[in-house]
C-alpha cells in the first residue's frame, strides 16, 4: 500500500452518527511522523528529472520551491520570513488590483514537466525545470505571474543560484527584442510597467516588481524553450541583469498567467491554452506535476474533476479569479457575508489563503470550537490561530472544504490545513488568514491547492478541481 511522502498523513475521512449526535468529519494529523521528515529529510540537487512527453502532453516534475534549500537554514527564522513576504506579497497583489482597476487597463496537444517542492531553495513556492537555449533552469511557477524571466550573464546584480546563469552569448539562438516592437508594447499589460528603450537605445527593458519587494530588470529576448521533446521557437522572455528577492537558488520564474506573454499564451498553437498541475507537499521524496496540454488521461485523480467558470473581468483578465460560494468546516457550512464578493483568485505563487475577515471570522470560530481541548499557541507572523501539539503522536482536524459556483468543489488536503511552525509541534498553526477588509480580493494560496489535481482551460475559461495523491510514493 502507498505511504504517504509528505510530512502529513492522510487519513480516511469520515462521518459518524452516534446516538443522534453529529461527528464532525475529521482528518488525521501524524504529529510524529510530520516531526521525523523534518529532522531527517535530505537535501537532494535543485535540477529536477527531465521532463516527458505522454499521451500527447507535457509532463514536467513540480517539487517544492524547497528543493534546492541549503542544509543549515534556521527553520524557524526561515518560515517567519516566507511568511511575512508572502504577506507583503498579497498587499502587493491588492494594490496591483486597485491599480488596475482604477486605470481601467484592458487590453490586450499538452505536455508534462515535474513539479516539485521548493523548500529546499528556500521558498515555499513550486518549481520546475525547463530548457533555454540548451540551458537547463530551474523555476518557481506561477500563475499570478506571466513574464517569465531567468538570471543572464554577464549579471550587474544577481543573488545566488545553485545553477549557472543563462548566457545568451553562447547561445546561437538567442535574440534581443526590438524597443518599438509590439512585443515590447505588450508590457503594461503583462507586468504593469511599459518597456524602455535600453542604452543602445534598440533593446527593450523590462521591470517586474513584485510584493514582498523582489524584482527583476533586464531586457526581453526570444529563444527556444524546451520540455518533454517540444521545442517553442521565438520564446520571449526576460532576460534578468538586476535581481534580488526571496527567489531561493532557483534560475527565475516562468510565468503561467493569462497575457499574451506568458507562456500559456505563447503556447496556445500547441497546446490549446490549457494546462494543469498537482501540487505536492515540502517532503523531499514528494513530487507533482505540471502538464502543458488538454490530455486528462495523463491525470491521476482519485475524484472526478469538477469545473467552475472564471469569472469575466475585462480590466484584470490576465488573473484567474472564481467565484467562492461557500465554505465547510468539519461538516457544517459557515454562514458568512464575503461569499460570492468580487470573486477570489486562484494563485500558485501565493501560500496561505486569504479570507474576507466575515468568512475567516466564521471559519476560524468554527475551527476553534470542533478543535477543542488542545492547549492553544501564540500566533505567528499572519498566522493566528496556532496550537501546542508538544507530546501529541496524532490528532484529528476538522476538514476543509471549498465550494465554488456550478458545485465546484475543492476538498482541502490534510497538508493543507495546518502550518508547522516549530519542529517539535510546540507552535502548529491553521494554515489560513484574514485580509484587511471586506472589499480586498481574496486568494486561494498553494498550500491548499496540496494533492489536487487543478486543472485551468483558458480557452473555455474554467478551472477544475480532482482530488490527486500526488504527495504518495
Amino acid at each position: 500500500m502507498a505511504m504517504l511522502a509528505s510530512f502529513l498523513s492522510l487519513a480516511s475521512l469520515y462521518l459518524i452518527f452516534a446516538n443522534g449526535v453529529h461527528s464532525f468529519e475529521e482528518k488525521t494529523f501524524n504529529v510524529k511522523k510530520l516531526q521525523r521528515k523534518q529532522q531527517h529529510g535530505t537535501i537532494p540537487g535543485c535540477l529536477l528529472p527531465e521532463s516527458r512527453r505522454e499521451k500527447g502532453a507535457i509532463i514536467l516534475e513540480m517539487k517544492d520551491r524547497g528543493h534546492c534549500l541549503e542544509k543549515n537554514t534556521d527553520w524557524n527564522r526561515r518560515h517567519k520570513k516566507q511568511l511575512v513576504m508572502d504577506g507583503l506579497l498579497v498587499r502587493s497583489i491588492q494594490n496591483q488590483f486597485r491599480k488596475m482597476v482604477s486605470s481601467q487597463i484592458a487590453d490586450a496537444s499538452e505536455a508534462q514537466v515535474p513539479l516539485t517542492s521548493g523548500i529546499k531553495l528556500q521558498t515555499l513556492n513550486y518549481i520546475v525545470t525547463m530548457g533555454l537555449g540548451g540551458q537547463n533552469m530551474t523555476m518557481i511557477v506561477d500563475t499570478g505571474s506571466d513574464l517569465t524571466w531567468v538570471q543572464c550573464e554577464p549579471c550587474e546584480s544577481c543573488y545566488n543560484q545553485q545553477g549557472p546563469l543563462f548566457k545568451p552569448s553562447t547561445s546561437p539562438s538567442y535574440q534581443s527584442i526590438l524597443c518599438n516592437s509590439t512585443t515590447c508594447q505588450s508590457l503594461p499589460f503583462a507586468t504593469g510597467n511599459s518597456g524602455a528603450c535600453g542604452s543602445n537605445s534598440s533593446t527593450c527593458d523590462y521591470v517586474v516588481n513584485y510584493g514582498d519587494g523582489s524584482y527583476t530588470t533586464g531586457e526581453l529576448g526570444v529563444e527556444h524553450l524546451s520540455f518533454g521533446g517540444i521545442s517553442v521557437s521565438n520564446f520571449v522572455f526576460g532576460c534578468g541583469r538586476n535581481n534580488k528577492g526571496l527567489f531561493g537558488g532557483t534560475s527565475g520564474l516562468i510565468g503561467l498567467g493569462r497575457s499574451d506573454l506568458s507562456v500559456i499564451s505563447q503556447t496556445k498553437a500547441t497546446f490549446g491554452g490549457v494546462f494543469s498541475y498537482c501540487l505536492p507537499s515540502t517532503d523531499a521524496e514528494a513530487s507533482g506535476s505540471l502538464v502543458i496540454g488538454n490530455e486528462s488521461a495523463v491525470f491521476k485523480n482519485v475524484t472526478p474533476i469538477a469545473y467552475t467558470r472564471m469569472l469575466p473581468n475585462p480590466q484584470l483578465s490576465n488573473f484567474y479569479i472564481l467565484n467562492l460560494t461557500g465554505i465547510n468546516v468539519g461538516g457544517v457550512a459557515m454562514q458568512a457575508s464575503g461569499f460570492g464578493n468580487g470573486g477570489i483568485l486562484l494563485d500558485s505563487g501565493t501560500v496561505i489563503t486569504r479570507l474576507a475577515p466575515s468568512v475567516y471570522k466564521a471559519v476560524k470560530e468554527e475551527f476553534t470550537k470542533q478543535f477543542s481541548g488542545f492547549p492553544s499557541a501564540p500566533g505567528f507572523s499572519i498566522l493566528d490561530t496556532c496550537f501546542n501539539l508538544t507530546g501529541y503522536q496524532e490528532v484529528n482536524i476538522p476538514t476543509i472544504r471549498m465550494y465554488f459556483e456550478d458545485n465546484a468543489e475543492l476538498n482541502v488536503d490534510v497538508t493543507g490545513i495546518f502550518y508547522l511552525v516549530k519542529k517539535d509541534a510546540s507552535l502548529v498553526c491553521l494554515a489560513l488568514a484574514s485580509l484587511s477588509d471586506e472589499y480586498e480580493i481574496g486568494i486561494v494560496g498553494n498550500y491548499q491547492q496540496r494533492n489536487q489535481r487543478v486543472i485551468y482551460d483558458t480557452k473555455q475559461s474554467k478551472v477544475g478541481f480532482a482530488g490527486e495523491p500526488c504527495s504518495f510514493t
